[in-house]
C-alpha cells in the first residue's frame, strides 16, 4: 500500500521507515497502550513522544497515558498532552502496565518491579545505564527490552544514535567556548582572531559527532586534526565535509604530541560493542597542558580517556593533573525541547509499524531492525554485545520468535 501521509513520507525520505508500508488489514492491526512515565534521574529532561505525536498515534487508534509532568523539563505541559487526547495521570501503577512504555533512561529496579510480566519497554541501554541485577530483574518479569542505541534503520545505521550524536556535536563548541571563558576559565576564545594565535582542536573519531564539530571549528577558523582508528572513516569523513582537514589514525606516535599542543580535546569514539576503546591512557593526560579541556562525549559507553568519570548537568567539570573533563552521558538534555522532538520523529514510526502489523512481538519479527535493538525478550539476554559485557546467556532472538 502506498503512503500518502506527508509525515510517513518525511520519515521515508530520511530512511526511518521503509518507502512502501507494510502490508495490514484491520483484521492484523492492533491498538496499543502506550505510557510516558517522568524521568527520575535528576538531569535527564527528555521525553520519548511530543504532544504532536501524541496526537497522530490517537488518531490512529493508539491510546497514550502520561505521568503528570512528564514533558514539563523538555517545555511541554500536561494540558498539551490533554488537548492531543492523551490521559495524564498521577497513577504510577496505571502509568507502569501500560502495555508499551517509553522512556529515556532505562527503567530502574524500582521501576521494573511496577511492570507487568509481559510488557515491552523502550529505552537507552548504554553501559553507565544498565548492570547485571537489572538484566536479571528485567529477564525475570519476561519483559521485552528494546534498546535505542541498538536499534537500526533500513539502511543499516543506528537512527537514534546519529540523531542524539547531530545534536551533540553541535554543541561541543558552545560548551567548550563557555568553559574556557573568563567567567569558568581562562578567558580564551576558541575562534580565529586577527593577529591572535587560534585555539588547537584534536578530535578523536569520525563519526556524526566530529563531523557536526568540524564543520563549526572550520567555519570559526580554528585548526584542527582528527584521529581515529579506520583509515575508511577518516576517508569518509574528508569526502563528506569536503574541505582540507588533517587526518592522522590514532596508532601513530603523533597522537601524544597533537595531544600536548592542543587546547580542547573531544573524544568521539564510539563501539558496536557498547564500550568505548580507552584510546588516552592516564600518562598520556598527566602530560597535557594546564588549562587544556577534555570533552568526552562518549562517556556513556566508557570514555575514551582513562581519567573520565561520568559528571551530570548540575556540575559538568572535575579537574585532574590540571586539566578539565567535561563527562556529561546526556549533552542533548541541554536542549531538551529540540531533543524530545527529534527522538518523538523516530519512536513515532516505531509505534505506527507496531500498531500496524499487529503488535510489538509481530513487529519485530517483520521489521529486521527493531529486532536488532532488542536486548532482553522474555527471560532472555538476546544481543550479543550486552550477554558478553555482563557475562549473561545468549539467546538468538529469530530462534525465540519462531518459537512463539
Amino acid at each position: 500500500m502506498r503512503m500518502t501521509n506527508p509525515f510517513h513520507e518525511l520519515l521515508s525520505q530520511q530512511g526511518i521507515m521503509p518507502m512502501e508500508a507494510m502490508s495490514w488489514t484491520k483484521q492484523n492491526a492492533k491498538s496499543i497502550q502506550i505510557a510516558l512515565p517522568k524521568e527520575t534521574a535528576t538531569y535527564e529532561n527528555r521525553i520519548g513522544l511530543t504532544p504532536q505525536a501524541v496526537q497522530l498515534l490517537v488518531a490512529n487508534g493508539h491510546e497514550v497515558i502520561v505521568e503528570r509532568g512528564a514533558g514539563e523539563r523538555a517545555g511541554f505541559s500536561d494540558a498539551d498532552y490533554l488537548l492531543a487526547g492523551a490521559s495524564v495521570t498521577e497513577d504510577l501503577q496505571q502509568v507502569w502496565q501500560g502495555g508499551l512504555i517509553l522512556k529515556i533512561n532505562a527503567p530502574t529496579l524500582e521501576e521494573v518491579g511496577r511492570m507487568m510480566p509481559g510488557q515491552s519497554f523502550v529505552s537507552c541501554a548504554s553501559k553507565n545505564q544498565l548492570s547485571g541485577e537489572l538484566l536479571d530483574e528485567i529477564n525475570k518479569k519476561q519483559l521485552i527490552a528494546i534498546g535505542l542505541e541498538y536499534a537500526e534503520d533500513n539502511a543499516g545505521g543506528y537512527p537514534f544514535v546519529k540523531i542524539m550524536a547531530e545534536i551533540a556535536g553541535q554543541l561541543v563548541l558552545p560548551i567548550a567556548s563557555g568553559i574556557l571563558s573568563n567567567h569558568k576559565g581562562p578567558g580564551l576564545l576558541m575562534g580565529n582572531v586577527t593577529g591572535v594565535p587560534p585555539c588547537k582542536l584534536v578530535l578523536l573519531g569520525s563519526g556524526h559527532v566530529v563531523e557536526q564539530v568540524a564543520r563549526a571549528a572550520w567555519h570559526a577558523g580554528i585548526q584542527m586534526q582528527v584521529f581515529d582508528k579506520d583509515i575508511y572513516k577518516l576517508q569518509r569523513l574528508k569526502h563528506t565535509l569536503g574541505f582540507p582537514l588533517v587526518t592522522q589514525v590514532i596508532d601513530s606516535e603523533n597522537l601524544p604530541h597533537a595531544l600536548q599542543d592542543a587546547t580542547v580535546i573531544v573524544g568521539a569514539l564510539r563501539s558496536d560493542s557498547g564500550v568505548t576503546p580507552c584510546v588516552v591512557t592516564e600518562e598520556m593526560v598527566s602530560k597535557l597542558k594546564p588549562g587544556t579541556l577534555i570533552i568526552d562525549v562518549c562517556i556513556d559507553q566508557g570514555g575514551c580517556f582513562e581519567t573520565s568519570e561520568i559528571t551530570s548537568l548540575g556540575k559538568p567539570v572535575f579537574k585532574k593533573f590540571g586539566v578539565s573533563h567535561y563527562c556529561v552521558p546526556n549533552i542533548p538534555s541541554l536542549v531538551s525541547h529540540t531533543a524530545s522532538v527529534a527522538m518523538s520523529n523516530l519512536l513515532t514510526s516505531f509505534v505506527l509499524k507496531a500498531g500496524k502489523t499487529g503488535g510489538v512481538e509481530e513487529m519485530l519479527w517483520q521489521g529486521k531492525s527493531f529486532m536488532k535493538g532488542t536486548f532482553c525478550y522474555k527471560g532472555h539476554v538476546t544481543l550479543a554485545s550486552i550477554a558478553k559485557l555482563y557475562k549473561k546467556p545468549l539467546k538468538d532472538i529469530q530462534l525465540l520468535l519462531l518459537a512463539r
